[in-house]
């Protein structure tokens, strides 16, 4: 997996994050420098720890799987990116509070970042180091989710849905790629 594979997914797995963090923007009223920092520490966060659990529960069973791992990692990313694109186009609008506390926070950073488990057990299931995914996952959520809640400001729900049907179609493509690679290989 190359520095560009490694970005498209991590703009894909932080698109949930972004979304989210567009709609704390919108009900943030007028967004502070730290509410903004605050989204994206949290979300950047658990984007970074998620890939990383999912990596080392994943190791346990790569061995077994060996020799279906590229079908596992298309799989899963299919699949994840396909519950994106059908949240983005038939999910509805949800309430996201202005609430920028531990609590909230907690549960926001946890429900946007599951997607991001089944990432890392891909990455165990493809033999890569996990540490340079892990690290750019975590930066480029932190990026969107910063930015999300000052465009959540400015622009409102324009651009949420096509934040999460863009990450979905980007981890579809890229679980494709892999399988793609895998197969001409062989």
């Amino acid at each position: 997996m190359g520095i560009a594979e490694i970005l498209l997914l991590a703009v894909g797995v932080s698109m949930d994050a972004f979304a989210v963090s567009i709609a704390k923007g919108i009900s943030a009223g007028r967004a502070r420098v730290g509410q903004a920092l605050t989204a994206g520490l949290w979300f950047g966060g658990f984007q970074a720890l998620m890939p990383l659990l999912g990596f080392f529960f994943g190791r346990s069973f790569a061995a077994v799987i060996g020799a279906w791992d590229h079908w596992v990692a298309f799989a899963l990313l299919t699949f994840i990116g396909g519950n994106m694109v059908r949240e983005a186009l038939f999910g509805g609008e949800e309430h996201v509070s202005a609430d920028f506390s531990f609590r909230s926070m907690l549960s926001l950073a946890i429900a946007t970042s599951i997607d991001a488990l089944a990432v890392g057990v891909s990455f165990a299931c493809l033999k890569i180091s996990v540490w340079m995914p892990v690290a750019i996952i975590g930066l480029v959520t932190m990026a969107f989710s910063v930015a999300g809640v000052y465009l959540g400001n400015v622009f409102g729900l324009r651009f949420r849905s096509k934040a999460g049907l863009a990450g979905g179609v980007v981890l579809m493509l890229i679980g494709l790629n892999i399988l793609w690679e895998h197969t001409m290989q062989s």
